[in-house]
């Protein structure tokens, strides 16, 4: 598998190469469409020049005159209407030229060659050393007609300084190419770095810290995976320890009923302590089923897919049906509950809702001292609702309140010595509350009692 450093590097120098080859297509269009006719027009003119020169001088020596334009950096070749021909400067490489061509000059007109030069690539024909790549004019000497045809030559063209372009245009090729190898590592190397980070999150190893300060995307998504993996091994500790309580919260109870199932296995059992017996056995299995409806119902409600049902129903005649459900369990404990409801109509899932009061109803009962107080209150606001129940019970500590909400936390257990419970209550609270998009507030001090305070919008 071709690693994304290799691919980087490689789309780089594509590009490179392409763009330096679309530049020389470029270049070679913008050549044959613009600069070669204006080469043409310039040598032209230099060969009108030279031919006015010779036409105006009655001493003009020739050869001698044309050896000296030759000197100045041009190839000629002239030939005239007797058949007389001489080249001067630089040989040209193919001799080439058509005896149209020349008869064309003879007769008066301009030949256009190096305009009418065949279009090849990358500007050669701007080079081409041939005779037929050169403008041709006429002249007059010693009542002769001649033709002369004239190009620069091509040892010329290439002076210092395109052979130090050349070297330049090579040289910032083979640094672009270096940089980019450079680049490509700087670039690549933080993705290296989460790649191997996910292989080590895959092999169960939470603990990641990435050597990245970058302030760009991958700075950002550095950051992202490092908080990532902090949450992932928050939900593993958090897997782990639901775990370990939901076997233990099963395992006493089953412990308790295989002991006393054995117990009432025993011949000749005083039905006073058989009585006794089945009554913890259906203690045990009624703690093992309300623990199973809390698991189930807590699952469900942590899916997306949970089919959340809202309608509109009366809260508070909700609220006071559950005051009378409860009647007997405070009388027996000897709890006064005061409570404030007014009617109230809301849209919310009722039987999830019904979920919330009963479990903030039966804790306060079950953790508020002998003879103490409940106070239960409705409030209608202008864009919410808000429902409060306050004990005067044991309370809890700053450390405590911070953890409530967690699945399986109880507080310490001398506080709550026989007082059952499976930990899962609240957190089901605190998730039906957020899905009807609301808060959950707690104030408690220890032994001042605790007080819960739910606010829903009205959805």
């Amino acid at each position: 598998m071709k690693s994304i450093y290799s691919k980087f590097v490689f789309a780089t120098v594509a590009i490179i190469f392409i763009s330096t080859i679309l530049g020389f297509f470029i270049s070679n269009t913008y050549y044959h469409q613009y600069i070669k006719p204006l080469n043409d027009e310039k040598n032209v003119s230099v060969a009108y020049n030279l031919a006015r020169y010779i036409d105006g001088e009655t001493n003009v020596k020739l050869e001698a005159y044309l050896k000296s334009a030759a000197a100045m950096g041009y190839q000629i070749y002239i030939v005239s209407e007797s058949g007389y021909e001489r080249y001067f400067g630089a040989n040209f490489k193919r001799q080439n030229l058509e005896q149209k061509a020349v008869d064309s000059v003879l007769k008066g007109k301009v030949y256009h060659g190096m305009k009418e030069f065949p279009m090849e690539t990358f500007v050669t024909g701007f080079f081409a050393n041939e005779l037929r790549n050169t403008v041709g004019v006429p002249f007059n000497y010693q009542n002769e007609r001649y033709a002369m045809f004239l190009r620069p030559d091509i040892k010329l063209l290439f002076s210092e300084v395109h052979v130090l372009m050349g070297w330049m245009i090579l040289i910032m090729f083979l640094v672009s190419v270096i940089l980019v190898l450079i680049a490509s590592k700087f670039l690549v190397k933080p993705i290296a770095q989460l790649t191997s980070a996910t292989k080590e999150i895959q092999e169960g190893n939470f603990n990641i810290k990435l050597d990245i300060s970058r302030q760009d995307e991958i700075g950002v998504l550095a950051r992202s995976f490092e908080e990532m993996s902090l949450r992932l091994s928050q939900l593993d500790q958090m897997r782990t320890e639901f775990v370990s309580n939901v076997s233990h919260d099963f395992q006493s109870p089953l412990q308790n009923i295989q002991g006393y199932t054995q117990l009432l296995a025993k011949e000749n059992l005083p039905p006073a302590e058989k009585a006794q017996y089945i009554h913890v056995i259906q203690q045990e299995t009624g703690r093992l089923s309300l623990l199973t409806k809390q698991l189930l119902l807590l699952t469900s409600l942590e899916k997306e897919d949970f089919y959340f049902k809202p309608a509109v129903f009366q809260l508070g005649n909700q609220l006071k049906d559950l005051v009378q459900t409860y009647l007997w369990l405070l009388d027996e404990k000897g709890i006064t509950i005061t409570y404030n409801i007014p009617s109230l109509i809301f849209y919310g899932d009722s039987s999830l809702l019904y979920n919330v009061w009963e479990n903030l109803l039966t804790n306060a009962i079950k953790y508020n001292k002998e003879n103490g107080e409940i106070e239960l209150s409705l409030r209608d606001e202008s864009d919410c609702i808000t429902v409060a129940i306050k004990d005067t019970g044991i309370g809890m500590d700053t450390g405590e309140m911070e953890r409530i909400f967690e699945r399986f936390y109880r507080a310490d257990p001398s506080r709550f010595r026989g007082i059952e419970g499976t930990g899962l209550g609240l957190s089901i609270v605190d998730r039906i509350i957020k899905l009807h998009k609301g808060t959950i507030l707690v104030n408690s001090e220890p032994d001042q009692g605790t007080e819960f305070i739910v606010t829903l919008p009205k959805l």
